[in-house]
């Protein structure tokens, strides 16, 4: 062969190498969204224990003074309308309760059912690391992996049948492999990937648009204001609980003054 001719790859190999470097690269972003998404979790369970000890309970109270101050109304006015005001302030005043004190309690043990058990079980033997071929393949399976087990704490049957269906789809194109079989097999995984950050984004934005998002969000803005957001809603509220237990005592003074 002369010396000055070089051999170019086949299309069909260049084609490859490109789906290889675009299956890496959509996987990265992958597991960088992953791990985004998995502290903002975090960050957002976190400020939201911090809201509940330090604001939440003070709502608790402010709505719990003024269920009684309905309830004293009761005896005041003797009306349907004064009863149905106070079963409603009772009503949010248990929500408010719940919602402030009910973090403190156990969460109780998730039990799969033998279903979902299974599911996991078929997952689990088809994208476990150990299977990985190198170690590119085996850092993509660990995040399958911690992905299915996710799934699996939370009950999410959806989430773990998606994952097998795809290593079945991808397990079916490998056998007796070439190169359009690979071809077709890359272009699925990059698909599958684009199809998984799409829905982590869907995720993050609606964490971030809930009312304790949001909230999170203004707390952050304070913060590099040098204001601390909660402390201010505290001193809001807790001034708000004084004119409200004004406002008991004036009513209960006028139902003893009327004998009821």
């Amino acid at each position: 062969m002369p010396a000055n001719i070089i051999l170019q790859p086949s299309p069909d190999a260049a084609a490859l190498t490109e789906k290889r470097r675009q299956l890496a690269a959509v996987r990265a972003a992958l597991a960088e969204r992953e791990a985004d998404l998995a502290q903002f979790r975090s960050q957002l369970k976190a400020f939201e224990s911090r809201y509940l000890h330090r604001v939440g309970i003070l709502y608790a109270e402010l709505d719990e003074i003024a269920a009684r101050i309905t309830e004293r109304e009761v005896d005041l006015y003797d009306s349907d309308s004064a009863r149905r005001r106070a079963e409603q302030a009772r009503q949010r005043a248990q929500e408010t309760h719940d919602a402030a004190f009910g973090a403190d309690n156990e969460p109780e043990e998730f039990d799969p059912p033998p279903s979902l058990k299974t599911l996991f079980r078929e997952v689990a033997k088809r994208i476990h690391p150990d299977f990985a071929s190198d170690p590119a393949e085996q850092k993509h399976l660990t995040l399958l992996m911690m992905r299915a087990n996710q799934a699996y704490s939370r009950g999410d049957a959806d989430t773990l049948q998606r994952l097998l269906d795809d290593q079945l789809e991808i397990n079916e194109s490998v056998a007796d492999e070439g190169d359009a079989s690979a071809l077709l097999r890359l272009t699925r995984q990059i698909q599958h990937a684009e199809r998984d950050i799409a829905a982590l984004d869907r995720e993050h934005e609606t964490l971030l648009s809930s009312e304790i998002g949001q909230l999170y969000v203004d707390a952050e803005a304070a913060t590099r204001e040098d204001r601390d957001l909660l402390d201010e809603l505290a001193s809001g509220l807790r001034a708000r609980i004084a004119d409200a237990q004004y406002r008991f005592e004036f009513v209960d003074r006028q139902v003893t003054a009327h004998g009821r």
